[in-house]
């Protein structure tokens, strides 16, 4: 337990909003690209979440702003950033680490990074799974950006958190694609299309993509309206 407080206080004095602790061993059954060799190396993953600028993310009307991209791009520089010291902390006290980029995508066809960023933070209780498939922490929403530390170091693993998204509809109903099913589950979607029609959220963020000032697969929409990222900013201003 003492480590883990460690690690967590050094997470937060380093620039990250919230920090959590995932055992590995679930999650190496969820979808990844890393070699199986790469994930036996590790016992244990610690997501990393950053919070994203209420006021650029109120600025979304329907479709993400220029604004809104630059932020994302240096959110997500900032994670790398922690995750990059973490890896020099953890292995000063003699532990392998391997920090996972933000938002990298290694699989353009299915829209897919090396690991699963979301599959992470939801083990690692950091918020639970939304409808839009975006995690959804009790502090800020889904308006956080994610990044995963892989270690051996023995840390104690948090709690998944229950569900909370219960019969709100408000993503769906705001979603440009249609492509939130809102179906609500009470612990993890078994595959994206339980979820999404994923298509759907692909043709919008290339059609976005082309947009003036955009350039990137953004769209934030979903992001803006949850009720958790609206109500709680006056309680974590």
């Amino acid at each position: 337990m003492e480590l883990t407080e460690e690690l967590k206080r050094a997470a937060r004095k380093t620039g990250a909003d919230l920090v959590g602790v995932a055992d590995l061993g679930p999650f190496k059954a969820e979808p990844s690209i890393l070699p199986p060799h790469v994930l036996e190396r590790f016992t244990n993953a610690v997501s990393i979440a950053v919070r994203l600028d209420d006021t650029i993310i109120d600025g979304i009307e329907g479709a993400p702003t220029p604004e809104y991209v630059r932020h994302y791009w240096a959110v997500n520089a900032a994670l790398d950033g922690v995750t990059a010291r973490l890896v020099r902390w953890t292995r000063r006290r003699g532990f392998s680490a391997l920090a996972i980029p933000a938002s990298r995508i290694e699989d353009e066809t299915n829209l897919l990074g090396s690991i699963s960023h979301k599959a992470v933070a939801r083990l690692a209780g950091i918020g639970w799974q939304g409808k839009s498939l975006l995690i959804v922490s009790p502090q800020y929403g889904p308006r956080i950006r994610l990044s995963t530390l892989m270690t051996d170091m023995p840390l104690s693993a948090d709690t998944p958190l229950k569900n909370r998204c219960g019969a709100c509809t408000e993503c769906a109903r705001a979603c440009p694609a249609a492509a939130i099913k809102n179906i609500g589950v009470k612990d993890r979607y078994q595959t994206r299309e339980q979820a999404l029609y994923f298509s759907r959220c692909v043709k919008q963020t290339l059609l976005f993509k082309a947009g003036p000032g955009i350039g990137t697969r953004v769209c934030g929409v979903c992001v803006k309206v949850c009720p958790f990222g609206e109500r709680n900013r006056a309680k974590f201003p």
